[in-house]
């Protein structure tokens, strides 16, 4: 049973920072391309960034970039979010997801939340 499991979200201050952490089980990790996403109240889910299987390609949404940055570890099979100057609109829950670096996602979390207050 494949399971992805996020952490590390709560509350910040605008210009904070967090770290959030996806780790995943059942699953061949390095097969796998992992994506970040966010869903704001009221709004459709949208792509934050995505990491290739070893790590040497990343994607950024232009929200986020030079702002967020993406990593994994393959031997601990997780996958990590560094989160700096958050803004409030930034507020949001944050899923990751295990696919292919194209786009397609198979597997998904559960989600944490992310507060900014300004």
């Amino acid at each position: 049973q494949v399971q992805l499991v996020e952490s590390g979200g709560g509350l910040v201050q605008a210009g904070g920072s967090l770290r959030l952490s996806c780790a995943a089980s059942g699953l061949t990790f390095s097969s796998y391309a992992m994506g970040w996403f966010r869903q704001a109240p009221g709004k459709e889910r949208e792509f934050v960034t995505n990491i290739s299987r070893y790590g040497t390609r990343t994607n950024y949404a232009n929200s986020v970039k030079g702002r967020f940055t993406i990593s994994r570890d393959n031997a601990k099979n997780t996958v990590y979010l560094q989160m700096n100057s958050l803004k409030p609109e930034d507020t949001a829950v944050y899923y990751c997801a295990a696919g292919d670096f194209s786009g397609s996602y198979r597997y998904w979390g559960q989600g944490t939340q992310v507060t900014v207050s300004s």
